[in-house]
């Protein structure tokens, strides 16, 4: 019984694998709910999203994710979204240059994104979740997130276990909770806003550039164990999809990666989860391999949220990460000049933010980032201080009328307007002329109102 019941999931996972290369063999070319999932469910997207819209996931959502897209009441669906992005941007000072050439100083508009989106479960033991994105700041197409799963659950010892292989091009984007980099607060940003130079690999760096082969295991609708390992594809592969496969190099053979979370309910309507992550990835810089050496990248992190229903529909949540990076960066120092003295680096990087959804429409959220790591004249040859310190904070108010999918253009249709303010307490390594010209961190605050619709 149990090797019949193994080789036809085995024969899923062949037939997973075959499905995941014929959509980017016809790709020609970021992110959220979609509608598609709530018909094929028969569900208001509050079901499985805070504040009725994406993408932060309830624990429902959760479930729904894990166990591979596949929940249906509905037959009749068709796995077709849209959402598109617009957003007004205003910083404290005016950015000189301007952010792209076709972009002023300041006060400026964006369609920041048009998605279509190929979303649903198929079967008892199929799902995909695919997004193709018009970038209105960089006016170009590429393949955006893409998470395809082939799931089967069994019992062990009476204890529920849902077994999942995925393919995935972006590592966390696979993952169910909103601490990891992929999902995580703010949710929807500007190409425009100026920003750290400094970040973990793992922040989303290799997001559209690696493709990576994961296997779970959701133990008990408790315990989540998963480990994958990623890959560059050929440079003219990426190329047509729209990426820059020179940002930020290939990576040597396969990259590990493994993930731990524990969830478990508190009290009557709460539900918190602990979990820790991990990465290791060699990369050839820009692709060159002239030097024969690689740079080296170790992420360690740690991450909780915690998600109460409060008052039946009023939603409280708090999440937070901290990642640990650790560089070996041995062929760029070599492709600088041999100078040694600039290969081991760390950086620390922490993320916390914490939700209330008043009658889950009318959201306020705020979170705190802070990066920091060794100096380096090498890596931050811009930044008087040579450090990559940075910190803020980020508010947000935001109002989603139609969650519940009562929206007069149909049930399909949902949109989230909100505010944002960014303010920096340090950047780039200072509170003050960090650059040594006289620039400081509160010049880079950033005001942003957005609209963010879905159908």
């Amino acid at each position: 019984m149990r090797q019949t019941a193994f080789k036809a999931f085995s024969q899923r996972c062949v037939a997973l694998w075959l499905l995941a290369m014929a959509a980017l063999a016809v790709s020609a070319t970021n992110a959220a709910a979609v509608p598609a999932f709530a018909a094929q469910t028969g569900m208001p997207c509050q079901s499985c999203h805070v504040g009725g819209f994406g993408p932060q996931l309830t624990p429902f959502g959760r479930e729904f994710k894990l166990e591979g897209y596949t929940l249906r009441t509905n037959d009749k669906s068709i796995p077709l979204s849209a959402m598109v992005v617009a957003s007004y941007l205003r910083t404290q000072k005016a950015q000189i240059p301007p952010p792209t050439p076709d972009s002023h100083p300041n006060d400026n508009w964006a369609l920041d994104q048009v998605s279509l989106f190929f979303a649903g479960g198929f079967g008892q033991h199929f799902g995909a979740f695919v997004q193709g994105t018009y970038d209105g700041v960089a006016k170009a197409w590429t393949w955006d997130n893409l998470d395809l799963r082939a799931v089967t659950t069994t019992k062990i010892n009476k204890t529920d276990v849902t077994f999942g292989l995925g393919l995935n091009n972006s590592p966390t984007v696979q993952d169910a909770w909103n601490t990891l980099p992929a999902w995580g607060y703010p949710y929807t940003g500007s190409a425009l806003a100026p920003s750290p130079s400094a970040s973990p690999l793992l922040n989303g760096a290799l997001a559209q550039t690696s493709l990576g082969v994961t296997g779970y295991a959701w133990i008990n609708s408790e315990f989540y164990l998963e480990g994958a390992a990623y890959w560059s594809p050929r440079p003219n592969a990426l190329s047509s999809l729209g990426a820059d496969p020179t940002s930020p190099g290939s990576i040597k053979g396969a990259a590990p990666y493994g993930r731990f979370a524990f969830q478990h309910d508190v009290g009557k309507t709460g539900t918190l989860e602990v979990g820790a992550f991990g990465m290791h990835t060699d990369i050839y810089p820009g692709l060159d391999r002239s030097t024969g050496f690689t740079d080296g990248y170790t992420d360690l992190g740690l991450d909780a949220s915690y998600i109460d229903t409060l008052a039946n529909t009023d939603v409280l949540t708090i999440n937070g990460r901290l990642v640990h990076e650790r560089q070996s960066l041995a062929a760029t120092c070599t492709l600088a000049g041999g100078d040694q003295s600039c290969v081991n680096n760390t950086l620390d990087d922490v993320h916390v933010d914490a939700s209330y959804y008043w009658r889950d429409k009318i959201g306020l959220t705020v979170g705190g980032f802070q990066t920091t790591g060794s100096a380096n004249p090498l890596l931050y040859a811009g930044n008087r201080t040579l450090r990559p310190d940075s910190d803020g904070v980020m508010l947000q108010l935001d109002a989603t009328p139609w969650g519940a999918g009562n929206s007069p253009l149909g049930k399909r249709f949902n949109t989230r307007v909100g505010v944002q303010y960014t303010a920096y307490t340090r950047f780039n390594g200072a509170r003050n002329n960090w650059d040594g010209g006289g620039a400081n961190a509160a010049d880079n605050n950033t005001l942003r109102l957005f609209i963010w619709s879905a159908y």
